[in-house]
């Protein structure tokens, strides 16, 4: 899967890379694999096979990327996937799935938040 990246300008005018994250989806035992797919088609545009082998590696490895972005992003479809709502197709269920975003290790751009914050409001 391509990452998703996006530049922003320094102050003397030259570009670089925002750091990138993972979204990762946490399994659960109260989320069909059809809630997991429709969830994963309607947030991230997968088509139904990507869908369908994403949620079977989540339920057998306990969690999976979903995607690689830039902190925004991962951030909002983070948020997406935690007020998707709960199954309605078991009873039991109370809530949307948990995700959570995780720096990409070892990459080139991955400056801490200080930095960035810095380079770029700065």
């Amino acid at each position: 899967m391509p990452y998703r990246t996006k530049t922003r300008k320094q102050p003397d005018g030259q570009a670089f890379l925002l750091p990138l994250y993972h979204i990762v989806l946490l399994d659960d035992e109260e989320h069909t694999y059809d809630y997991v797919v429709e969830m994963l088609i309607q947030i991230f545009g997968f088509n139904r096979t990507v869908a369908y082998q994403l949620a079977k590696a989540v339920d057998a490895a306990g969690r999976v990327v979903v995607d690689t972005t830039y902190k925004e992003r991962a951030e909002f479809k983070c948020d997406q996937i935690r007020t998707f709502g709960p199954d309605p197709r078991i009873p039991r269920c109370r809530g949307s799935m948990t995700a959570l975003i995780e720096p990409v290790a070892g990459h080139a751009s991955s400056y801490s938040d200080f930095y960035f914050k810095y380079i770029y409001f700065f």
